[in-house]
C-alpha cells in the first residue's frame, strides 16, 4: 500500500505530478503504486480497466527513479502512468478491441504512439475497455461489459473511449490513449469532465490502431487538462515511415487564437437547453478575456451525420472483412467454408458491429454505390469546404460536443438512430480531417459535466491546445472531481 500523504492531490495534472516528483515529494514508484491502487479499486468498480500491469509498471517506475537520481530524466512524461485503449496494440497484455472475435489476441509490438511514449519514460499501467471495434457512443457494446460514468454510475461514460474517459474524469496524475473516428474521444471526455484532442488526421501514426474507418480514425490523448494533452501529443506526433498516411510536414505554425466563431447550428433545436446555455456562457467568458466572438452558420452540418454513417460503415465493412475465421479471428464450427464464415463472424461480432458491416456492404454494393457511397464522398468535400470557408475569417469554431448530457445505461442501446445522434456535432472534424479539442466548461442542473469543442484548420493542433490552456486559466471546471472523490 502506498502512503497517500506523500502523493499529489487526486486532481493533480500530469504536469503537477511531474513537479511533485522533481521536488522529491514522492518517487515514481510511489506514484505508480498509488495509481495502481486506484485502478484496482475505482477503476475496476467502473469496469473501465480490463488489464492491469502491476509488475512491469513497478519495474518501469524503479527505472525512472534511477534516471531521476542520476539527473537523466527523459522529460515531462518520465515516470508518469498511462493506459491504452483496447483497440491500440501493446506488447503487454492483450489487444482484443473489446471483441470476442479477437479474444486473447496478443500483439507482437507496441503501436508507434505507445512505443514513443514508453521511450519517453511513460509507464504503461493498463488497458481500458471500449465499444467493440470502437463502434458505439456509450461503451455498452464491449465484450468486457458496460463501463460506468464516474459522475453517475447509472449513466454511460460515452464511447467508444469510455474506459479511458472514466479514468481521466475521476483521477489525475495520468494520461490515457483513446481513438476518435466520429467523436469517440471528445464525447466521452465531455461526459466525464476530461480534456481530449482529436489531432489533424495523419498527425499521429495509426500503426497499431485496429482499423474501423481508416480515413477517419486517429489515436488521441485524454487527460485532466490541455497542458497534459499537449505534452503527450508532442511525443506521439510526427511522421512514421511504417505508416504511409502519417504526415511528413508536421504541425504547421498558426498564430494564437484571437477570433472564435460560435456555430449557431450547434445551439438550436435538438440541443439540450442547458448545453446551449453553457456554451454561450463560455463564449461570453472568452469575450470578457479579449477574444473576439462572431456567430456563424456551418454549411452542411445537418448532412454530416448521414454522410459519416455511410462512409464509416463502408470502411468498416472493408476493414473487418479480414476477420473470417480463416485468416484472422475466432474460428467457429462448420461443415464447409461458407458455414465457417457465417458461424465465425456471428460468434465473433456483436450485434452493433454486424449492423455496421451490413450497412457498409450495402452502400458499397452494385447498384447502390453511386446512390450512397459516392454521394457521401461528394458531401464530405462540401463539408470540408464549408469548414474552410468559415475559418477564413476566424481562428477556430466553437460548438458543443454532445447535444445532450450523459444518458442512463440501457436507454439508447436498442435504438441505433438515437445512439447515432450522439455524433451529430463531432463527425464534421473527422470528415474534414481537422483537429478538434474537447474542454470541460460547466455542470448541468443534475451536476453532470458539459463539454464544448473547438475546431481549427489543418495543423492547428498546438494553437488549439494553447488556447485550451488559456481557457483553463479562466475557467477551472476541469479541476472538478466526482462527488465522493477524496483529494
Amino acid at each position: 500500500m502506498s502512503n497517500r500523504s506523500s502523493l499529489p492531490p487526486m486532481d493533480a495534472t500530469v504536469g503537477e505530478a511531474q513537479q511533485w516528483l522533481a521536488d522529491g515529494h514522492c518517487t515514481s514508484r510511489q506514484l505508480i503504486d498509488g495509481y495502481l491502487e486506484f485502478l484496482q479499486g475505482v477503476g475496476r468498480e467502473l469496469n473501465a480497466v480490463v488489464e492491469i500491469f502491476v509488475e512491469s509498471a513497478q519495474q518501469a517506475a524503479d527505472q525512472s527513479d534511477q534516471r531521476r537520481a542520476q539527473g537523466q530524466c527523459f522529460g515531462p512524461l518520465d515516470g508518469i502512468p498511462f493506459t491504452v485503449k483496447m483497440n491500440i496494440t501493446t506488447q503487454l497484455g492483450s489487444s482484443d478491441a473489446s471483441s470476442p472475435m479477437l479474444r486473447g489476441f496478443q500483439a507482437k509490438e507496441d503501436a508507434t504512439a505507445v512505443r514513443r511514449l514508453r521511450a519517453a519514460g511513460a509507464v504503461l499501467v493498463g488497458k481500458t475497455s471500449c465499444d467493440e471495434f470502437a463502434m458505439g457512443a456509450s461503451n455498452e457494446t464491449s465484450c468486457h461489459g458496460v463501463v460506468s460514468n464516474p459522475w453517475d454510475r447509472e449513466r454511460v461514460p460515452g464511447g467508444s473511449s469510455g474506459g479511458s474517459a472514466a479514468l481521466a474524469g475521476s483521477h489525475g496524475w495520468s494520461f490515457h490513449l483513446g481513438s476518435d473516428t466520429g467523436g469517440s474521444i471528445r464525447q466521452p471526455a465531455a461526459f466525464c469532465n476530461a480534456t481530449a484532442i482529436k489531432p489533424t488526421w495523419g498527425q499521429v501514426s495509426r500503426r497499431g490502431l485496429i482499423a474501423f474507418g481508416s480515413s477517419l480514425d486517429q489515436i488521441c490523448p485524454i487527460a485532466r487538462d490541455a497542458v497534459d494533452c499537449q505534452s503527450v501529443l508532442q511525443v506521439m506526433e510526427g511522421h512514421d515511415p511504417l505508416d504511409s498516411t502519417s504526415l511528413r510536414q508536421g504541425t504547421s505554425s498558426h498564430p494564437p487564437i484571437g477570433r472564435v466563431a460560435l456555430i449557431s447550428d450547434g445551439l438550436g433545436p435538438g440541443i439540450d437547453a442547458s448545453i446551449a446555455t453553457a456554451v454561450r456562457s463560455a463564449a461570453q467568458q472568452m469575450a470578457s478575456q479579449g477574444i473576439e466572438i462572431i456567430e456563424r452558420s456551418l454549411p452542411h452540418l445537418e448532412a454530416a451525420n448521414a454522410c459519416y454513417q455511410v462512409i464509416s460503415t463502408a470502411e468498416a465493412s472493408s476493414n473487418l472483412a479480414r476477420y473470417d475465421g480463416v485468416h484472422v479471428g475466432v474460428r467457429g464450427q462448420s461443415k464447409d467454408l461458407q458455414q465457417l464464415y457465417e458461424t465465425s463472424r456471428h460468434q465473433g461480432f456483436g450485434s452493433e458491429v454486424r449492423r455496421r458491416i451490413l450497412l457498409g456492404t450495402f452502400v458499397l454494393s452494385a447498384g447502390y454505390q453511386d446512390a450512397y457511397y459516392n454521394r457521401a464522398l461528394a458531401v464530405r468535400d462540401l463539408i470540408r469546404q464549408g469548414i474552410d470557408q468559415v475559418l477564413e475569417d476566424c481562428d477556430a469554431l466553437l460548438l458543443p460536443v454532445s447535444p445532450f448530457a450523459p444518458f442512463p445505461i440501457g436507454e439508447r442501446i436498442d435504438d441505433p438512430l438515437a445512439l447515432y445522434a450522439c455524433d451529430i456535432l463531432t463527425v464534421t472534424a473527422n470528415l474534414a480531417g481537422v483537429p478538434a479539442l474537447a474542454l470541460p466548461c460547466a455542470l448541468d442542473e443534475e451536476q453532470l459535466p458539459i463539454g464544448m469543442q473547438l475546431m481549427g484548420p489543418h495543423g492547428s493542433d498546438h494553437a488549439l491546445l494553447e488556447f485550451g490552456q488559456r481557457w483553463q486559466r479562466w475557467n477551472d471546471q476541469h479541476r472538478a472531481l466526482p462527488e465522493g472523490s477524496t483529494r
